[in-house]
């Protein structure tokens, strides 16, 4: 598969969790080998050293606007899924970017794991011949027509 046809997805990871993502992309990494991944900063260098057979694309770190680098590759229905292990026990300092897209994520459909659990089924579904992403929640296009 060309390098240009692969899906992509975001993996983006808290400081505590980053252990865990590289744990699960390594048992994982023949089925990643079917996507272009992107990442934040700090976690796509490590993704990139613990598996170097697969390209990653490093945006900036998350809390210096690597979310938004990835929100806008939702926004511009260019991101398949995105997998962002959350810590849920230490407070972030850039919390509110993090809602932020989790938001925008459900608003384009964009299917998004916060746990291995939940990073197992939606690999598995985006895997899948069958799978194609949804379209854009209809609110998007009443938003856009409504009257100021």
């Amino acid at each position: 598969m060309s390098e240009s046809s692969k899906r992509t997805i975001a993996m983006v990871a808290h400081d505590r969790m980053k252990p865990v993502l590289l744990d699960w992309a390594e048992e994982n990494k023949e089925a990643l080998r079917d996507f272009k991944i992107v990442a934040t900063g700090t976690t796509g260098r490590l993704l990139s050293e613990n598996l170097p057979e697969h390209e990653i694309q490093a945006f900036k770190s998350g809390p210096l606007g690597g979310d938004l680098q990835i929100g806008a590759l939702i926004s511009n229905d260019e991101l398949d899924a995105l997998f962002f292990l959350v810590d849920p026990m230490t407070p972030q300092p850039h919390d509110v970017d993090v809602k932020a897209l989790i938001r925008i994520s459900t608003l384009y459909e964009t299917p998004v794991a916060c746990n291995r659990t939940t990073a197992d089924f939606v690999l598995k579904g985006i895997t899948d011949p069958g799978y194609s992403k949804r379209a854009a929640h209809p609110m998007i296009e009443e938003y856009v027509q409504r009257s100021v």
